[in-house]
């Protein structure tokens, strides 16, 4: 493992490396793991429930589209005017997951009280070595230890937040064994994601409307759960909403549950060829909220843009 003595990022510094990814390019091996130093600092402040104040943007799934992350901020906001939260999964799938985490790394350094970061199924040491995210780090650093620092913060990154006491956000859904937020706040997150159990639950979990209580979940991790769990959770722990991300919707955002659950999808033509529409949802100081939908970024020499029905993908 690579080791970098510990200098003091000067506000300079975060900015040169901000403007180098807002440029989608890649910053030096000691910039990163530097950076993922402080972000771990910055994370390890922060409950396993985040409390963030409105108003803030929700953004879901990512997954190394840089250019649209890029678009979507131009729509949406950059920090420290907007406040964002994003619901996790800024890795694999897509060329540049080295760029898109960095980017939010440095946000989150930069601006920890108007930028809050969620963990993801694919912020994992197993997955990312299948879907892309590891590969990519080999390929522009030349070796695994960029790979190593960014899943080493992963470990510490929160698995839930509430916005104002009312929306209550995860990566993928609710698990049978977490029926209150204080639960959660009781389990050890600063571990590799689980294959069973609460954690892999919250990351992994989906909404299904067909569905009565748990289900088995056609992912082989979480479970699927019916209207009657979410309207239960919420109930129990005084929310009115759950906001997710973790599934491809083609419009951007789907709602579920009679309205108790939304799903925002911040990936738009999902791997260069789903056809689909992203979008996040902006909570205001009032709690109302709006959903915004976009396109994918233009990008010279790639197709046109064609909507087709998705495969099923994690």
């Amino acid at each position: 493992k690579a080791t970098v003595s510990v200098l003091y990022w000067s506000d300079m510094d975060i900015d040169a490396a901000i403007a180098s990814c807002l440029d989608t390019k890649h910053i030096s091996e000691a910039w990163v793991l530097e950076l993922c130093n402080k972000a771990r600092e910055v994370f390890d402040e922060e409950l396993n429930v985040h409390a963030v104040p409105a108003p803030v943007t929700v953004v879901g799934d990512i997954h190394g589209q840089v250019h649209d992350l890029l678009e979507m901020l131009k729509i949406g906001g950059y920090p420290p005017d907007t406040n964002y939260l994003f619901l996790g999964d800024f890795v694999d799938r897509g060329y540049y997951s080295v760029e898109t985490i960095t980017l939010l790394l440095l946000y989150k350094v930069k601006y920890p009280s108007r930028v809050t970061l969620l963990r993801g199924n694919h912020e994992s040491r197993q997955i990312t070595q299948v879907y892309g995210f590891y590969d990519e780090c080999m390929r522009k650093y030349g070796s695994a230890a960029v790979w190593t620092e960014f899943t080493d913060t992963f470990d510490h990154i929160p698995l839930t937040a509430v916005i104002e006491k009312s929306f209550f956000c995860t990566h993928g859904g609710l698990s049978p064994s977490l029926e209150t937020i204080d639960h959660i706040r009781q389990l050890d997150r600063c571990k590799e994601v689980p294959h069973d159990g609460p954690m892999c639950d919250l990351m992994w979990s989906d909404p299904d409307d067909e569905t009565q209580d748990w289900g088995v979940s056609p992912r082989g991790a979480g479970y699927i759960f019916g209207a009657d769990v979410s309207e239960k959770f919420l109930q129990t722990n005084g929310l009115k909403m759950i906001a997710r991300a973790h599934q491809l919707v083609q419009e951007g955002y789907k709602w579920s549950h009679e309205q108790r659950v939304i799903t925002v999808w911040g990936a738009p033509n999902y791997c260069y060829r789903c056809g689909n529409q992203a979008a996040f949802m902006e909570i205001s100081e009032h709690l109302d909220s709006t959903l915004v939908q976009y396109e994918p970024a233009p990008r010279r020499g790639e197709a046109q843009l064609v909507r087709a029905s998705p495969e099923y993908f994690l």
